[in-house]
C-alpha cells in the first residue's frame, strides 16, 4: 500500500488530522456525524488552534463541512469515492513504478530488497519506489491522492499481509529486470486492491 509522507508522530495538528481522518474515512465517524471541538481538543490534550487547523485540513479533503453557526459535521466518504479515489492513487503510483524501472539504481534495487521482505517497513519500501521514480511533481501528486489511505490499513485487514509481502518482492522483481509495464501493472493492482476491501468494508456498515 502507498505511504502517507507524514511523521507518524507528527505535531498535534497533523496527530489530530490523521487520527479523525482515519475514523472517516474507516467509517467510525459516519456522515452526519457532529464533532465537537471542546471534546476533540481534551482528546488530543491541546488548545482549540490546532484542532481548528485539523478541522480545515479535513474540510479542504472534502471529509467535514465547517460552518460557523452549525459547527462541524462529518460528510465521510461513500464505497464509490473510495474506489474512485483508490483508482486515480493506482495511476498515480503505477506511473511511479513504471519510471522507476527505467530510473532505478543498483543500490535502490538493493535498499527495496531489503524493505521488501518486512511489512513494517511498508510505508518506507513505497517512499523509496517514489522517489526512484525521480518526479517532485509526481512525488506531490502521490503525497495529496494517498490522504485517502487509513494510516493503520494494514491493522484493518490483516489478510493483506501476505498478499503484501508478495506483491512488494513482485515489483522488486519487474524493477530490476527494468520491466516499467509490469512494474506499473502491479502497483497499479496492488493499490486498486486495497481500495476494494475499505470500500467493502464500508458497504458493510
Amino acid at each position: 500500500m502507498a505511504p502517507r509522507d507524514v511523521d507518524i508522530a507528527g505535531t498535534v495538528r497533523e496527530r489530530a488530522a490523521r487520527e479523525l481522518r482515519d475514523r472517516i474515512l474507516t467509517g467510525s465517524l459516519p456522515a452526519g456525524t457532529r464533532l465537537d471541538l471542546d471534546a476533540i481538543t481534551k482528546e488530543f490534550a491541546t488548545s482549540r488552534t490546532p484542532v481548528r487547523e485539523a478541522l480545515l485540513e479535513l474540510s479542504y479533503d472534502g471529509l467535514v463541512k465547517v460552518a460557523p453557526r452549525s459547527g462541524v459535521t462529518v460528510i465521510g466518504i461513500s464505497p464509490e469515492d473510495v474506489l474512485d479515489s483508490f483508482t486515480i492513487l493506482g495511476v498515480l503510483t503505477g506511473q511511479a513504478a513504471a519510471w522507476a524501472a527505467r530510473r532505478v539504481t543498483p543500490e535502490g534495487v538493493a535498499r527495496l530488497r531489503d524493505l521488501a521482505v518486512d511489512l513494517e517497513s511498508n510505508w518506507d519500501f513505497h517512499r523509496e519506489i517514489h522517489r526512484a521514480a525521480h518526479s517532485r511533481r509526481l512525488m506531490a501528486q502521490i503525497r495529496q491522492a494517498v490522504r485517502v489511505v487509513p494510516s493503520n490499513f494494514l491493522a484493518m485487514f490483516p489478510e493483506h499481509e501476505h498478499h503484501s509481502l508478495d506483491d512488494h518482492q513482485a515489483l522488486v522483481s519487474a524493477l530490476a529486470d527494468g520491466d516499467a509495464q509490469k512494474a506499473r501493472d502491479i502497483a497499479e493492482r496492488h493499490v486498486l486492491d486495497a481500495g476494494h476491501s475499505l470500500a467493502s468494508r464500508l458497504e458493510s456498515g
